[in-house]
């Protein structure tokens, strides 16, 4: 049978009166129309006729070859107004890619009004409801297939909140309420709306046949409810299950990894204060968990005990580098100090107190500075050990070791001011001297992150006018950190018109990074101020606005932040603005940080060396200790860049990417650390390319190898210090001190299990992966002196053969048949072949035991495995590293404790 050829016959029928023929002619164009949509589109007025006129009996067909004949002309609105004027006869059972175009033309349409109606009610657009049938079919359809996931997605865009919960009910709560939280931290946007999400969250993760209160504290600390946090733990505390108390401690220490001072202490002073005759009460503990004395005291003891810093490299970098120049001793001060952050070890000080005598002025404050960050955390302790330098009454014995002292102090005390930032705001208040100001101020700052503490605020801002450059520009950080977060309108007020009124190119830069501080995490309630920023005509007020995008919206991926910085990054007209705007994507996308390569492959070839510099850091920031090859092959090129700083950006992004990494899991490691050395040997390199590699060295093994750069904490939080120290630290590049604050973005790598005396008892768990794949980078080997050996005289086999006869003959001895070789050094090679190939047969083994404060990398946990049947097991169910709480199984016996 021959397949027809046109539609003409059938077209002809519509022009019939009688309204029988002009349906069956519409039933036949409905099943041609697909072949020959482009011959009915000259009829489809006559199609619309018919549907627009009410007495016609068949308007939904006429309806459905319309929509069809509009979405082969590829009018999909038209398309779709038809399909819905088909009501039944638009069949969402259908496999096809119309029905699929349509329906989802559909839905955006539907979350597009739906979103309107609850942004901008008075000025929003009716929905249909044929559209709400359409997309209520869509939801019906989902449930009966089980796509629960499918359901909730649209019902999160659409504002349908219903939906969502049915959905997790219908679906199981267990499998459907962790993908609604995951995309509730991701893809949602709005914040209003996200509260309104987090808050339903809690309602369903308390119904549970056992309430998951990890998860619910998580909401809790987004929704910044600090009352309902307080209220949960106390109810956990009270509840006088063993299990239920373990489970508080946890969150506790969940919380003081992820919230901030303010609300830490809120939740602490919420709680009830017990009478303290009866011994450590139990909300004591969880008091003292919550002010971070607990969790410091655990990671203190953990990088003391563990401390590999390869103290050679230190020693090599020191003799090649020459100590007169300030560059190269402050390169060396700050890699020591890195190599040995939080360990306390201040050997290699101790050994080099001629070479640290060279350090004038500014090298003077960055090498006093440097021990806090050696002994970061070490809050006990602070101010005695830094007792000599710190300024004492009617003495001063060098304004730079004093200024540097209060610094250090800050950043041993970082983001647990409590009790030194009395002390320092004393300090402040008393004294004139600039340095001092500005090392007291960068204290208080560091010591008093997010306390939001207008009396400290107050204190600055009298130093910001004074109008002096050195102690201004520390002032304007140190507001910023203060009130990191709060997006306080009296202090963006002030900072904003101080910063245009002053002449000081310091205090303007110093009040643009802290006001990009003070709108941490605020995303879109931070445009405003981007928009006011971004059309600045001082450049580094648009400085500024780069980092107040990088602040406002870290770790959120925003599309829109994004484009904005891409288009600054090719567009302006001042260096450092276009390099703040590559180094800006590093913190918005290092959740997605494997996209990064991707995005900076064309901005890493620029012709302009700064927006290489950035492409640099923005890879270092984002893809720090994940040792990803992209970000790596990237880099690498960029090592031999024939500008030297960009070479310095580069040496420093492989420093952060590399952290942790071994030759097992990154082959690269071995070969950039050699490069390391090598640059910093060559008589001919720039100096700041070796300052870049110097700084390097100290970054790849920060925390004596003992911990990496992690910009999310282990729940997958954003981690507010870090954050915050990882954008002051790329302040370097005006300011050599501000390097120190990396130290606040170098996360311990432990497992730490405690009891519930909050004691460590000796435990024992298995890593299912082999020991070398995570094992410590080997330490350098000191070079051998090279022994000078006799050359063997070469001796021609006749006379050999004369002398062995000579020999013989004096011995007296019968002859013997001559051999070539001697049958004892036959032996001796077999010895080793067998040595070797039992070497060979020894295997590596597939796991190995760890013990408490093993150090356990990110990449390992999900090898990590407790025996459910041993005695302590972790009273959170998924393991993600840090301190856990652990449940005894047997516990009358006695513990032993580490």
């Amino acid at each position: 049978m021959v397949g027809l050829t046109s539609a003409a016959g059938v077209i002809a029928l519509l022009d019939e009166q009688d309204d029988d023929l002009k349906v069956y002619a519409l039933q036949k164009l409905n099943g041609l129309v697909d072949q020959f949509w482009a011959e009915i589109s000259d009829a489809v007025s006559k199609i619309e006729i018919m549907y627009e006129d009410t007495e016609f009996k068949d308007r939904q067909l006429a309806a459905l070859v319309a929509s069809k004949v509009y979405y082969h002309l590829g009018e999909f609105d038209d398309s779709l107004n038809f399909a819905l004027g088909a009501g039944n006869l638009f069949d969402l059972s259908l496999k096809s890619e119309y029905v699929d175009t349509i329906v989802s033309k559909c839905i955006d349409k539907y979350i597009t009004l739906r979103v309107q109606e609850q942004h901008d009610p008075p000025n929003a657009e009716p929905v249909d409801s044929r559209l709400k049938d359409v997309v209520e079919k869509m939801f019906a359809k989902c449930y009966q297939d089980g796509e629960f996931k499918q359901a909730v997605g649209i019902a999160l865009e659409a504002h349908r909140l219903d939906v969502v919960e049915y959905s997790i009910k219908t679906g199981g709560p267990s499998n459907i309420l962790p993908y609604v939280y995951e995309l509730t931290m991701t893809v949602v946007l709005d914040q209003a709306y996200r509260n309104t999400l987090l808050k339903l969250l809690v309602d369903q993760f308390r119904k549970l046949e056992v309430p998951d209160y990890v998860s619910i504290n998580q909401c809790l600390v987004h929704l910044g409810d600090h009352q309902a946090s307080a209220e949960l733990l106390q109810t956990l505390v009270n509840s006088g299950v063993q299990s239920d108390l373990l489970m508080a401690y946890q969150l506790a220490f969940d919380l003081e990894n992820n919230a901030t001072q303010k609300y830490l202490t809120k939740v602490a002073n919420a709680l009830p204060t017990e009478p303290t005759d009866t011994g450590t009460s139990k909300f004591q503990k969880v008091k003292s968990i919550l002010l971070g004395k607990e969790t410091i005291k655990l990671q203190l003891e953990f990088l003391c005990r563990n401390n590999h810093t390869d103290m050679l490299i230190l020693k090599n970098s020191k003799t090649v580098l020459d100590a007169r120049l300030s560059i190269y001793h402050s390169a060396v001060t700050f890699a020591n100090a890195f190599m040995n952050a939080g360990t306390t070890s201040d050997d290699f000080l101790r050994q080099n107190l001629e070479w640290l005598s060279r350090a004038t002025n500014w090298s003077k404050f960055s090498a006093t500075a440097a021990l806090g960050v050696i002994h970061k955390g070490h809050l006990s302790q602070g101010m005695n050990l830094l007792a000599p330098y710190l300024p004492q009454d009617g003495v001063t014995a060098s304004p730079y070791s004093e200024g540097g002292s209060l610094f250090a102090l800050g950043l041993i005390h970082a983001n647990h001011g409590g009790d030194v930032l009395h002390y320092l705001r004393g300090v402040l208040k008393n004294t004139q001297i600039e340095v001092l100001q500005h090392g007291a101020c960068l204290g208080l700052g560091t010591a008093g992150m997010a306390t939001d503490d207008g009396d400290i605020y107050d204190e600055l801002k009298n130093v910001l006018f004074s109008d002096s450059a050195i102690g201004g520009e520390a002032a304007g950080l140190a507001m910023g950190m203060v009130m990191l977060g709060t997006a306080s309108e009296k202090a963006l007020d002030e900072m904003l018109q101080y910063a245009h009124e002053t002449q000081h190119e310091k205090i303007i830069r110093g009040l643009a990074v802290g006001i990009s501080l003070v709108m941490y995490g605020k995303e879109d309630a931070a445009d405003t101020l981007i928009e006011k920023l971004a059309g600045d005509k001082d450049p580094i007020m648009r400085y500024g606005c780069m980092y107040t995008i990088a602040m406002a919206y870290c770790g959120t991926g925003n599309n829109k932040a994004i484009r904005r910085l891409l288009h600054v990054a090719v567009s302006d007209v001042n260096d450092d603005v276009r390099r703040a705007a590559v180094t800006a994507l590093g913190f918005i996308l290092f959740r997605s940080y494997k996209q990064v390569p991707r995005i900076v492959q064309l901005l890493s070839e620029s012709y302009n060396p700064h927006v290489r510099y950035g492409a640099c850091l923005a890879l270092g920031i984002s893809c720090a200790g994940t040792g990803l090859l992209e970000a790596i092959e990237l880099l690498e090129p960029m090592t031999k860049d024939n500008i030297d700083f960009v070479r310095q950006g580069a040496f420093i992004a492989l420093a952060m990417i590399l952290m942790q990494q071994n030759e097992v899991q990154n082959p690269k490691s071995a070969t950039v650390r050699t490069m390391y050395e090598d640059v910093i040997k060559k008589k001919n390199e720039d100096a700041l390319a070796k300052f870049g590699a110097v700084l390097a060295q100290g970054i790849i093994d920060g925390g004596g190898r003992n911990v990496t750069i992690s910009m999310q904490s282990r729940s997958g939080h954003s981690n507010m210090p870090a954050i915050v120290g990882v954008a002051l630290f790329t302040q370097f590049w005006y300011w050599f001190p501000t390097s120190h604050f990396l130290s606040l973005a170098f996360t311990p790598t432990a497992l730490i299990g405690v009891n519930v005396d909050l004691n460590m008892p000796e435990i024992e768990f298995v890593s299912n992966a082999k020991p070398s794949m995570f094992a410590y980078i080997p330490p350098t080997k000191p070079p051998t002196t090279a022994v000078v050996e006799k050359v063997a005289t070469a001796v021609l086999s006749t006379t050999a053969k004369a002398q062995a006869k000579a020999k013989k003959a004096k011995t007296a001895e019968p002859e013997a048949m001559e051999e070539d070789e001697k049958p004892e050094e036959k032996v001796e090679e077999t010895k080793d072949d067998e040595a070797k190939s039992s070497a060979k047969a020894k295997k590596e083994p597939q796991s190995e035991k760890l013990g408490n404060l093993a150090r356990v990398v990110p990449a390992q946990l999900k090898y990590i495995v407790f025996d459910k049947d041993a005695r302590y097991v972790p009273v959170k169910k998924d393991v993600t590293g840090g301190i856990v709480v652990l449940l005894d199984n047997r516990s009358g016996e006695p513990e032993t404790l580490i």
